[in-house]
């Protein structure tokens, strides 16, 4: 992260880029169900949708803040030791918040049968999936976007492609377990527009534990092997 940039300018950019990302990746499902069309080219459009909203998110927002946009990339850095812990807990408020705030704004923009009809674009536990297995597969994902994020944005040894790798993560992710899990890998991106689903969820935790567990994994990974770090140091 850039050391000349105040907290309060990074935590700005993580309200903001996380309001983008999850007003146009929930937004998409609202859009999609308005336009109709067949299940396929639902999952092909919400893949697009969240990939190309985050690529475009995180690019905004990389120069000052990293980019992280997602509760779990934030622990995922913290693991890997690139993210101090007191940001680290700044971050993910302020990620949560733009969540929030994204899904309020589909509600006030959007006719609430529509919202209502698509659960205002939040993640669902497909009826074939026991919840652990939700877990699991969240988790899975996750590892595959944090070891990406890890790759293409953190290393040093990275290429100069902005947030582009990180939404290509996310469109195959989407493509992989869209129509399981939602393939949210984000706290923020799931629970924000949960929040205006009534009742609530009772499989919401899925979107919290199995993300924050596959993203430290990728920490852990990436720090220790990718990286080779051996003395405990960042």
């Amino acid at each position: 992260m850039a050391s000349s940039v105040s907290l309060s300018q990074k935590l700005a950019a993580e309200f903001f880029g996380t309001f983008i990302f999850v007003l146009v990746g929930a937004g998409s499902a609202l859009g999609t169900y308005v336009a109709g069309g067949d299940p396929s080219a639902s999952l092909v459009a919400a893949a697009l949708a969240n990939g190309l909203g985050l690529a475009v998110a995180v690019s905004a927002t990389i120069g000052v803040s990293g980019g992280s946009l997602n509760p779990a990339v934030s622990i995922g850095l913290l693991v890997g030791g690139k993210l101090p812990p007191k940001d680290t807990a700044f971050y993910i408020v302020a990620e949560m918040l733009g969540a929030v705030a994204a899904g309020a704004a589909l509600v006030a923009a959007f006719p609430s049968a529509i919202g209502r009809a698509v659960a205002w674009g939040s993640p669902s536990l497909s009826p074939l999936l026991s919840d652990w297995q939700g877990t699991a597969i969240e988790a899975l994902l996750t590892f595959v976007l944090v070891t990406v994020v890890y790759g293409t944005a953190v290393d040093s040894r990275h290429p100069n492609i902005g947030g582009l790798g990180i939404g290509m993560a996310v469109i195959a992710d989407v493509l992989v377990a869209g129509d399981l899990t939602g393939a949210a890998m984000n706290p923020a991106r799931a629970l924000g527009p949960m929040f205006f689903v009534s009742p609530f969820p009772s499989f919401w935790y899925i979107y919290v534990v199995g993300p924050v567990i596959g993203a430290a994994a990728a920490g852990l990974v990436y720090r220790y092997v990718l990286e080779g770090k051996r003395d405990g140091t960042a």
